[in-house]
């Protein structure tokens, strides 16, 4: 591993050295161990999560060292660079016309894919479900036993290197049409109303307390979130713009599989 980061940093530095061999075999490698679960955009780490800026470094090179292609499914044909996944049999996971995922991303046994699209580098955990017109991006971390409803949009991260792709934790639920991009992270058992939008600089307003507690860019685990807004101050005068409200938390009482939506219909959310 160490060995291939080396020669990937290297490549990154001085693109000319796409021309050799062993720096394209190891770009190679990078993706197909993507594409099999082997390595990872970003890691579970304690709390937190590690970045592994030079595994998206070797996504990037692998663009430039492919050419492109006619692909053909059935009737369907397609013009790119990056090859289709395959053998979802054979990988137990559940894809439904006309649901598309790029080769290098990684999809876990048991995932139900509905007519979406995952892109390069993204990683599914087990057991989640990405339901129709469901967009995961490139890089982007879902965890197990996740619910990505109708339309839901997953942001992809590719440059700079160093940003942190979205994450969504295991047993979230997010409703339809809400959005989580730039780098934004949602913290385990979360719960998304619909239409809810999370980006890197989006308030995030706890509101279920005696006085309001901020956080931008993380959705802290079991919140329940519905979109608001916030009055602000421009030199035309006050207006309203968009934020987000966490206005409880799900209850450890209910059981996993029916309190994701429970928790939003005691709270009268729309999902």
């Amino acid at each position: 591993m160490d060995d291939l980061k080396s020669l990937i940093d290297s490549a990154w530095l001085d693109r000319a050295l796409l021309k050799n061999n062993e720096v394209q075999q190891a770009v190679f490698a990078v993706v197909e161990m993507l594409d099999k679960g082997q390595l990872r955009v970003a890691s579970p780490v304690g709390d937190g999560w590690q970045v592994n800026d030079w595994v998206k470094k070797a996504v990037i090179l692998y663009f430039p060292l492919r050419q492109m292609e006619t692909l053909e499914a059935g009737p369907l044909e397609f013009h790119d660079k990056i090859p289709l996944k395959h053998n979802y049999k054979e990988l137990g996971i559940r894809v439904v016309p006309h649901a598309v995922a790029r080769y290098g991303s990684y999809i876990s046994p048991g995932v139900i894919m509905m007519p979406s699209y995952v892109n390069i580098g993204a990683w599914i955990g087990p057991g989640t479900m990405v339901d129709t017109w469901a967009t995961v991006g490139s890089c982007a971390q879902v965890g197990a036993h996740v619910h990505l409803s109708g339309g839901v949009g997953i942001g992809g991260v590719l440059e700079p290197v160093q940003a942190a792709p979205v994450i969504i934790e295991d047993n979230c639920f997010l409703g339809s049409r809400s959005i989580v991009v730039e780098g934004a992270r949602i913290g385990a058992e979360a719960v998304l109303g619909a239409n809810v939008v999370i980006t890197g600089s989006t308030r995030i307003i706890d509101v279920s307390g005696n006085e309001p507690v901020e956080y931008k860019g993380f959705v802290p685990p079991r919140s329940v979130v519905i979109p608001g807004s916030i009055e602000k101050n421009f030199p035309a005068g006050k207006y309203n713009v968009a934020c987000a409200l966490i206005i409880g938390k799900r209850k450890p009482s209910t059981d996993l599989k029916t309190s994701l939506n429970d928790a939003l219909r005691e709270y009268n959310v729309d999902f």
